[in-house]
């Protein structure tokens, strides 16, 4: 046994609610082993007392079944996270970025609730609403932002080798979506993926807006966690359904966000129904289940999307239902309502 071989044991230790371990997180400072005796010093900020208390029982979980080990001493120095720290305590420096008012997250616990779809028409809406908006695809795997607003421009640097971002609809965009053929997959380690990720919040000349749509990758992993880590955010507004598995994940997303001193902004039900040319209202994925789960978490409920045919059509067109006079499409109007309930929200953050 050598205080190697026991740091590579510690990359079984996660750190609570992410997929990465503390040794990768740079959260393990120190080990030594000598005379059947491990000693492993961590350092954590966290203002959540849970999470060394996790740390500490899930090392001990690893080492104390060895035979090797006579005894395992695992050091912590809890400090409370800096105005400006990394999250969860890595090392990383958060900046905010220049010109850019507000930084706005949509997330979601799972794939498959809309996310893209809200992101992409609260971006327009904000934009309707007469204010300056950019629109940011974090999902690398999956970008679907350049399809959804018509563009396969690719975009120029500045002299200072900024990526330019692609104006559509009134909106600034950068996505992976621009720099690829649309058969083309990112096959990207995570490393690489945590590189781009800081390129794209980092070195595109976004200028000055109001605010900055962030459109992330489901789940709760490494991209959202450089994120976090990278920029100052304001807040985060979770997707979910209305249905219960969509929620369960949901949670999972808020509880991410907890974890890492994120405001919660908000949470936005959508598919919330569909309504035919009767009038009737059909709740095909249950019936106010994000309402509930909002209440339930004392969290605003910052919008209800109904799911209907044009959303489809005019996402699939490039031409986001927003776009659409609110008055003549009840999406379009519900996109609206959102974009007023997120600048109400904003500010008071």
């Amino acid at each position: 046994m050598t205080p190697e071989s026991i740091l590579e044991l510690l990359k079984q230790v996660h750190y609570p609610g992410f997929s990465r371990d503390i040794v990768s997180f740079g959260l393990v400072k120190h080990v030594e082993f000598q005379d059947g005796i491990a000693t492993v010093n961590i350092s954590i900020q966290t203002n959540d007392p849970s999470v060394p208390e996790q740390i500490f029982n899930n090392c001990h979980a690893v080492l104390d079944p060895l035979p090797e080990i006579m005894h395992a001493k695992i050091e912590l120095d809890v400090q409370a996270p800096a105005a400006q720290a990394g999250a969860s305590g890595a090392p990383a420096e958060k900046n905010t970025l220049p010109g850019v008012k507000h930084v706005i997250a949509i997330a979601s616990g799972k794939g498959g609730v809309g996310k893209s779809t809200v992101s992409s028409n609260l971006a327009v809406a904000l934009a309707a609403a007469g204010h300056k908006v950019g629109l940011c695809d974090c999902d690398l795997y999956g970008p679907s932002i350049s399809h959804m607003f018509g563009s396969k421009e690719r975009p120029l640097a500045t002299e200072d080798n900024e990526i330019i971002p692609i104006p559509a609809h009134g909106v600034k965009l950068m996505s992976m979506g621009f720099l690829l053929e649309e058969a083309s997959p990112v096959i990207v380690r995570g490393p690489l993926a945590t590189r781009y990720t800081q390129q794209f919040l980092q070195n595109v000349a976004w200028g000055e807006l109001d605010y900055l749509i962030l459109d992330l990758p489901p789940g709760t992993g490494d991209i959202q966690l450089t994120i976090v880590q990278t920029i100052t955010l304001t807040g985060a507004i979770i997707v979910t359904t209305p249905q219960e598995v969509a929620l369960i994940d949901a949670r999972k997303a808020i509880s991410m966000f907890d974890k890492v001193n994120v405001p919660i902004l908000g949470l936005v039900e959508n598919m919330a129904w569909f309504e035919c040319d009767h009038g009737t209202r059909y709740p095909i994925f249950g019936d106010g289940g994000g309402a509930k789960e909002a209440e339930k978490l004392k969290i605003p409920l910052l919008g209800q999307i109904p799911i209907n045919i044009p959303t489809r059509q005019q996402g699939d067109a490039g031409k986001p239902v927003a776009l659409t006079e609110p008055a003549t499409n009840p999406a379009s109007a519900a996109f609206a309502d959102l974009a007023t309930a997120l600048i109400e929200t904003s500010q008071q953050t």
